[in-house]
């Protein structure tokens, strides 16, 4: 039986879907890319925004052509779609012959193969599973780079975010059991480790005794000298110098900080529930700057949120312009009745919420660019990846996370994929 998976969303989610892959080809089915010739078809969703809510059902409905058009048999959603909705998505999709929750990842060799019901479905609380990790993955991110996933859930309690719901409270893997998976993932020539979790700097707190993320960092650091770290979707709140620190010691911790602020009004912040000021967050990054001036720093904010004021955005605007990130996400606030800021007062127009995205992406488009003139005539290392035509290859720097901060192009005669070229 050939298996087809589609993993949508996040980093994380992509960790996710590896971790099945793994399990279902280590019981003896293989992968395909191609879903005309899978006799199972499995889709790991999204529900964080509406958008993301739609392309997960818009996928579901694609592959389920594949039941009457293809080989497949077995249509299995797992994730967060089910994990948010439960009863109600698996009535709106008879489609579907099996859900999967975000606590039941570990149950899809038992969803492949299984005896079909009508709907069949596990969705257990994501809080009652291990996090420690010792499947064989499959890696669907490159032959490169690969995602460790170091804590499942989050324990915070922001406004705007159903995370917890769907993934539950904070749960950090062991320090020993993410070492072994680091040590793995560097045996198969793994080129760069990016450290994702839903809160990373908060790693170690719900452990006994707490470990701390630099102890982390230190760790995988030590293994080898010749693979990159990056660490992804840190907290403000507890990005402090020790972790700064230990980012400029080692060379091979990539100097790039990844740390989603959200918006810059500290009242707009404390009605999204995000426990710092705008203050806070200029001192952060004077921190950052001060111990590593060369550092490249990306952000993600939100425009539209519930009270959201002309003011609210200015300050924002202008934190922006005095920051200058390398790189800017920004999204348009998604509502919906479960997230506990639906009730708040003050929701803003999609027209209003439209032109604070263009406005601000606009100055950030102007910011990028000339951030970018300082790169000219200088020499950096980059981890090849593929190989675009004849003597011209593909690549990225330290400062370039995967799929969200652009390519970098090489001429060479005698580059290999998977190598670092160095300068």
């Amino acid at each position: 039986m050939k298996i087809h998976l589609v993993s949508l969303g996040c980093a994380k989610n992509l960790v996710d879907s590896e971790r099945m892959l793994g399990r279902l080809m280590q019981a003896g089915w293989p992968y395909t890319p191609e879903p005309g010739e899978a006799e199972a078809i499995i889709v790991n969703t999204c529900s964080f925004i509406e958008s993301a809510i739609n392309e997960s059902i818009d996928t579901i409905l694609e592959m389920a052509r594949f039941k009457q058009a293809g080989t497949c048999r077995r249509l299995i959603v797992a994730g967060c779609l089910p994990e948010r909705f439960r009863e109600d998505i698996i009535e709106s999709l008879p489609e579907v012959d099996f859900f999967l929750g975000t606590g039941a990842f570990h149950e899809i060799v038992k969803a492949v193969k299984g005896p079909l019901t009508p709907s069949g479905c596990l969705l257990p609380h994501p809080d009652s599973i291990s996090v420690e990790d010792t499947e064989p993955h499959r890696l669907l991110s490159s032959a490169q780079t690969a995602y460790l996933k170091i804590a499942e859930g989050c324990s915070r309690h922001c406004t705007y975010c159903i995370i917890p719901k769907l993934r539950g409270k904070q749960k950090s893997r062991s320090l020993e059991n993410i070492v072994s998976e680091a040590r793995s993932l560097i045996s198969r020539d793994i080129k760069e480790l990016i450290l994702v979790a839903q809160d990373t700097t908060a790693y170690g707190n719900d452990l006994d005794p707490p470990v701390s993320l630099v102890k982390v960092l230190e760790s995988i650091a030590g293994i080898s000298g010749d693979v990159w770290i990056r660490l992804l979707y840190a907290h403000p709140q507890s990005m402090d110098a020790s972790i700064v620190r230990t980012v400029a010691t080692y060379r091979n911790i990539c100097s790039y900080f990844d740390i989603p602020i959200q918006h810059a009004s500290s009242r707009l912040l404390k009605r999204m529930g995000r426990n710092y000021t705008s203050g806070d967050l200029y001192r952060l990054y004077d921190q950052i700057r001060s111990l590593i001036p060369a550092a490249a720093l990306r952000t993600t904010v939100m425009v539209g949120f519930p009270g959201e004021t002309d003011k609210d955005f200015e300050a924002l605007l202008a934190f922006v312009e005095d920051v200058r990130f390398d790189h800017l996400g920004v999204f348009v606030y998604s509502d919906s009745q479960d997230l506990p800021s639906h009730p708040l007062s003050g929701h803003i127009p999609g027209y209003v919420a439209k032109e604070r995205y263009e406005r601000l992406m606009s100055r950030q488009l102007q910011i990028s660019l000339e951030n970018n003139q300082k790169h000219f005539g200088r020499i950096y290392s980059v981890l090849v990846e593929t190989k675009a035509k004849e003597h011209l290859f593909t690549g990225r720097t330290c400062f370039q996370a995967p799929q969200v901060d652009g390519t970098t192009y090489i001429h060479s005669k005698s580059l290999f994929t998977g190598s670092f070229a160095r300068g």
